[in-house]
Formats: structure tokens, C-alpha cells, sequence
């Protein structure tokens, strides 16, 4: 009889006793997020290029990798696009003829000029045709966006466009596509920031 409360004791206290804590450590250290290491390791983001484990919203739980990859990517060459032409435009380069009314404008203050019919914009000026020609292009990309979230085999962000400039080396080409995807999430920072200094400052290029 003293044997065995001995024995179910030994056991209940083995419940409580730290087993494998070496192991439980390092593997509690490896599922850590890179980005963040006070926070899990999103699961969803293996496999990715560019992942660090940068999720701290847990968007990836519920929305596909592929959609939220595609997002990233396509907001990352806008905001290339967009830092170069506020830039290029606040230090002097225009493309000629310059209509009239809009010399003196600079990055800041040509988006309420020409969404107004007296600046010769309004929804028939040259913002409202972007937005029109935009809106088509999504549409459009949704078809590719669609089929992709369907299994389609489509890689995030892959519109068939410069795939000729990429390496034949599956290795360098993945490095090419991490320096987009560096280089783009490097970009949405600098456009934000270039617009908040160019409103808060009141100055055009180099803003201060």
C-alpha cells in the first residue's frame, strides 16, 4: 500500500517537473519571429522570400499568403514609382509642352489643381483619366489575382513582365526578387515620408 502512494506520488510530481528543458528552450528560442522576438514566429509566412517573421497583427491567419504577397509587391512598385515622380517633379524636370497654368506647380500643390475644372482638371483632367485607367487595371489584374488564389500555379506579383532580365539561376533570380521586394518595402516608407515632410514643411526638394 506505501509502495504504490509512494509511486503515485513520484508521479504527480514528474507532471510538474521541467522534462527536456534544454530542448523545450531552443525550440521555444526557433519559433520566435526574427522581426520580432518577443512575438511566435508566423507560421504562414514559411517558404516566402523577404520573410522575417514580420506579422505582428496575425494578418496571415486570415488572409492567403498569396493575396497579402501580391499586395506587398504591387503597393512596393507603386511607391518606387510614385517617390521618383514627386521627387522629379519638385526638382524642376517636366515633361514639355507644359500646359498652361500649371508652371509653377510643384508635387504638392498639382493634386488640387488639376482635380479642379479651372485648373483644367475636374473628372475630365488628367487625374480623373488615371484614376479611370487604374481602376481598368485592377480590374483587369483581377483575373490573374483570381486564378492564382484558385491554384493556378501563378507566382505573387507575376504579370510576364522583365522575366527575361531574370538570372537563369534559380538563386540569383530569388536574390533579384528580394532586392524588389527590399527595395519596394523601402519605398512605401520613403513615399510616406517624403509626402508628410513636403505638407509639414511647406517646402519642395530637399524639403527642409
Amino acid at each position: 500500500m506505501n509502495l504504490a502512494i509512494f509511486a503515485s506520488l513520484i508521479g504527480m510530481a514528474s507532471a510538474f517537473a521541467p522534462v527536456n528543458q534544454v530542448s523545450q528552450s531552443s525550440t521555444a528560442l526557433a519559433a520566435k519571429s526574427q522581426a520580432l522576438p518577443f512575438l511566435p514566429k508566423p507560421a504562414n509566412l514559411d517558404g516566402y522570400y523577404g520573410d522575417v517573421g514580420f506579422d505582428p497583427l496575425g494578418i496571415s491567419d486570415y488572409v492567403p499568403m498569396d493575396y497579402l504577397r501580391e499586395a506587398e509587391i504591387k503597393h512596393g512598385r507603386i511607391c518606387m514609382l510614385a517617390w521618383t515622380g514627386w521627387v522629379a517633379v519638385d526638382t524642376g524636370m517636366r515633361v514639355v509642352p507644359v500646359p498652361t497654368g500649371w508652371e509653377g506647380l510643384d508635387a504638392k500643390t498639382a493634386h488640387d489643381v488639376l482635380t479642379t475644372s479651372a485648373g483644367g482638371g475636374g473628372p475630365n483632367g488628367p487625374l480623373g483619366q488615371l484614376f479611370v485607367w487604374l481602376s481598368v487595371a485592377e480590374m483587369v489584374s483581377w483575373i490573374s489575382l483570381s486564378q492564382m488564389l484558385q491554384g493556378s500555379g501563378r507566382a505573387p506579383g507575376d504579370f510576364g513582365f522583365g522575366v527575361n532580365f531574370l538570372s537563369k539561376d534559380p538563386v540569383k533570380a530569388e536574390e533579384m526578387k528580394l532586392k524588389e521586394l527590399k527595395n519596394g518595402r523601402l519605398a512605401m516608407l520613403a513615399f510616406s515620408g517624403v509626402v508628410t515632410q513636403s505638407i509639414l514643411s511647406e517646402n519642395s526638394f530637399p524639403y527642409f
